[in-house]
């Protein structure tokens, strides 16, 4: 969606740093804390290794699929409209220019993916972090419209909705790491 749209104010995108919409597309995502991942609905993973660059709105990721294709390389930014919406773009990178900017200072965050599909009109994952994260599983729903968003029931696997809380964002957890309280999610 273009952030022209009703749904985001153009002076706020560009206060953000989008001067031209064309260039970004809206997410709107809710999150939920899980105590298991529902292997049987599972339709394919990938494992994460994202590096939140330090000072920056920027992340670099890998992707790599669990079926051994080949890594999906990527470099992104976003920021937050609010909780649930944010603005992002993305470019696709060569293995050479991965590798030059994964020299850049930041901060890594692992994870694997577990991709649930279309579920009720939204698509639906659930991501296992590793590392300093490990124990974590949160799933995340990406909706095409507010409204859709707004009606989406919880699913029946998660224990408690964290889209409101943001120390449960990628760029978050990855500087202050797991919050303590209310650690439901954690195995």
């Amino acid at each position: 969606m273009d952030p022209s749209s009703p749904e985001i104010d153009p002076d706020v995108a560009r206060a953000l740093g989008w001067p031209k919409s064309k260039y970004a597309w809206v997410e709107r995502e809710r999150r939920w804390l899980c105590r298991a991942v529902p292997h049987d609905r599972v339709v394919r993973v990938e494992h994460f290794t994202d590096l939140y660059v330090e000072g920056t709105q920027l992340r670099l990721r890998e992707a790599l699929p669990d079926d051994g294709g080949p890594a999906m390389l990527r470099l992104g930014r976003k920021a937050d409209v609010s909780p649930a919406v944010r603005l992002l773009t993305s470019i696709y990178l060569s293995p050479e220019e991965f590798r030059l900017l994964s020299t850049l200072p930041g901060r890594r965050l692992t994870k694997t993916r577990h991709y649930l599909g279309n579920v009720d009109g939204a698509d639906l994952s659930v991501d296992v972090f590793s590392g300093a994260l490990e124990g974590l599983i949160m799933a995340e729903a990406e909706f095409p419209d507010p409204e859709a968003m707004a009606l989406y029931p919880t699913p029946d696997f998660a224990t408690r909705e964290v889209t409101d809380d943001s120390r449960y964002t990628g760029g978050r957890l990855v500087i202050d790491g797991l919050p303590t309280e209310g650690a439901v999610g954690r195995n």
